[in-house]
């Protein structure tokens, strides 16, 4: 059984002083900038074969027009030159301009050419703006046509729902609460779901999402989709909620090791569009290895969570 994890981060350090980051500890710093030490040997050691590397936090879309797709291409070479001394082991997301929508469709090619780079991750909004506004088009157009998927990562919120929602909470739980606590997935599952009743999915239909964390909340709330949004009711998408996102959107495991979220994924999204992920630094190859040894299915179907169905969405 082949194990493959799609959303396991790098920040690499020789960039850190032309972006803000995300403020991140110094330990998980070390983790991030780590790619061939502990990271493959924590993987050797968990029976992971391979590991989609993304770029996590703020980058290329923070810098101004011009300066963001010179950041990014320099940002993907080095990745794929630091990746290239283990190229059965890691494979990688393209990181794209996203403030220059064309600009990031141009990128999202050549590093299919040049690199080989199997679709790309997108760290939460940009500048604000929602995938499904329609400056967006040509990357959505570009990544169905090369049929690379685009994965939707949180991201830090918006100043004004930070200070709206969570700015008014003790110590660090406002924080906690806007990001890996709740704000995050919640956001992530807003982004689907507007891709889907704006029509834009129905647009791209061949266009692949992926999405983390068992689903970003979705899943227990799939038939109530259906019936708030039945087709015809916005005047644009075409297909129930439900079929959309099992026709269009993956969702990974990352950070969630439990069963109940694991089977409410499964009996909403079906077994082929559950994939095995860690987000690793953030979670451990540990825990995610627990999660995929306590499976209650036969050896095939867990196979295809582990990494068949990552293998056919990605081309591996």
């Amino acid at each position: 059984m082949r194990i493959i994890t799609l959303e396991e981060h790098i920040v690499l350090p020789e960039f850190a002083h032309e972006i803000q980051q995300w403020p991140l500890p110094e330990q998980a710093l070390d983790k991030l900038a780590d790619i061939s030490g502990n990271r493959l040997k924590s993987m050797d050691d968990n029976g992971i074969d391979v590991q989609v590397l993304s770029v996590v936090g703020r980058g290329a879309e923070s810098l101004p027009p011009g300066k963001d797709l010179k950041f990014a291409v320099r940002y993907n070479d080095l990745l794929a030159t630091k990746t290239a001394a283990h190229p059965a082991r890691f494979k990688a997301f393209a990181h794209l301009p996203m403030s220059s929508p064309e600009l990031a469709a141009n990128e999202l090619e050549r590093v299919k050419a040049e690199h080989r780079f199997c679709g790309a991750l997108i760290n939460g909004l940009t500048n604000g703006k929602f995938p499904d506004y329609p400056e967006f088009r040509p990357l959505l157009q570009k990544a169905e046509q090369l049929q690379m998927p685009l994965y939707l990562h949180p991201g830090l919120p918006p100043e004004s729902v930070a200070g709206a929602y969570y700015s008014d909470l003790p110590g660090a739980m406002g924080t906690m609460l806007a990001c890996g606590g709740w704000g995050w997935h919640s956001e992530t599952a807003l982004q689907v779901l507007r891709l889907i009743i704006t029509g834009t999915l129905d647009r791209y239909p061949r266009l692949k999402i992926i999405i983390g964390h068992m689903g970003e909340m979705i899943p227990m709330m799939m038939s109530r989709l259906d019936e708030k949004f039945p087709v015809g009711s916005t005047g644009f998408h075409q297909r129930p909620v439900s079929q959309t996102l099992r026709d269009q959107v993956h969702i990974t495991t990352s950070g969630i090791f439990t069963l109940p979220p694991l089977m409410a994924a499964l009996g909403t999204f079906g077994i082929d569009n559950v994939m095995f992920s860690v987000d690793y630094p953030f979670s451990t190859n540990e825990a995610g290895k627990q999660l995929l040894n306590s499976i209650p299915l036969p050896a095939e179907e867990v196979a295809k969570i582990a990494g068949g169905n990552a293998e056919r969405l990605l081309g591996l």
